[in-house]
């Protein structure tokens, strides 16, 4: 998974900073802004998108669908609905269960 600027001070992100996070292109980056009514940045005098780590949480989840469990944008949407109604947690189990599993690799490989 991308790794993402746990920086908690920081406000916003640009299009560029995100696309870079989830090595994707901008393109893609607007185009699921599009296709996912979550995702609104805010703009700004020059009309550049600015990201909030809410944004970013967001993407993270849309990027695991689509790129990993191979979702199509119908089904990601789906399933975003769904997981609206699941305790919001769920997201950072999955990240340490991917942890914990990296861990074991690494473990099996010295043995």
């Amino acid at each position: 998974m991308p790794s993402i600027d746990e920086n908690p001070d920081r406000l916003y992100y640009t299009i560029g900073e995100v696309a870079d996070m989830f090595s994707v292109n901008a393109s893609l980056i607007r185009f699921w802004e599009k296709e996912f009514d979550a995702i609104r940045p805010t703009k700004n005098k020059k009309g550049n998108r600015l990201f909030t780590p809410a944004d970013i949480k967001i993407f993270k989840t849309i990027h695991h669908l689509v790129k990993e469990r191979g979702f199509t944008l119908e089904g990601a949407r789906q399933h975003m609905r769904e997981k609206k109604k699941m305790p919001e947690d769920t997201t950072a189990v999955i990240e340490k269960l991917k942890a914990i599993r990296q861990a074991l690799v690494k473990l099996k490989a010295t043995l």
